[in-house]
């Protein structure tokens, strides 16, 4: 989106796509805003931001910490040193950046066959390093492997994870509403928040598998 609307706003638009330092700068910035944007539905509601944050809800829950409307009060610690991190984190960034972006360049000159095993053996020294364990080295090559047949199956991995951290979320809140109702489940439905909720994401996926089946047609009869 940054990239659109930079393009749309500059002089010479013919010059997108050939090296213009506007479609470089435009989506990095963007992109390191929504990079801690993210953080406010996540800490806040308890609803990642991105893929990103779901990672990070998932080890937050893990260590205990329930992100949501309560954290500030029972977590104030964590909080504001998370929100001062974020000054010292922008700081340093334009410390350490700026003499050395001539660097961070040359790494664009190592081939990829060369950088992905150098990232696999990180990652599983990484991993290995938490508990001393060797499962959890399988365990991460049965998870990449599971990956590698996702991405050839083109599944997401936003919703992938997203649907990790909110799935048991989900199912807790179901089981506690319909306790409240006596399993009746038209309590979703009566209640106004619930029920357009509900009307706008069934919207929302019918709108999709519209568009869905319209550009299948056109394709067929193409």
């Amino acid at each position: 989106m940054a990239y659109a609307v930079e393009k749309r706003v500059a002089k010479d638009p013919s010059q997108f796509g050939k090296g213009a330092v506007q479609g470089i700068s435009a989506p990095e910035s963007a992109n390191n805003a929504a990079a801690q944007t993210a953080f406010v539905p996540s800490l806040s509601l308890g609803i990642p931001g991105d893929a990103v944050m779901a990672i990070m809800l998932g080890a937050l829950i893990i260590h205990g910490i329930t992100p949501g409307p309560m954290l500030i009060n029972e977590q104030p610690e964590m909080f504001w040193g998370l929100v001062v991190s974020f000054a010292i984190g922008n700081l340093m960034l334009v410390l350490l950046n700026i003499p050395t972006i001539s660097i961070w360049v040359s790494l664009l000159r190592i081939p990829f066959t060369w950088l992905y095993p150098a990232i696999l053996v990180f990652v599983a020294l990484g991993v290995y390093s938490v508990n001393n364990n060797h499962f959890d080295i399988y365990m991460v090559a049965g998870l990449g492997v599971l990956g590698y047949l996702f991405m050839l199956l083109r599944f997401e991995a936003a919703p992938l994870l997203l649907g990790y951290i909110l799935g048991p979320m989900v199912e807790e809140n179901l089981r506690r509403a319909l306790l409240l109702s006596r399993g009746d489940p038209v309590i979703f439905f009566d209640r106004p928040i619930s029920a357009t909720l509900l009307y706008v994401t069934l919207a929302m996926l019918g709108w999709t598998l519209f568009k869905f089946l319209r550009r299948s047609l056109r394709t067929s009869h193409i």
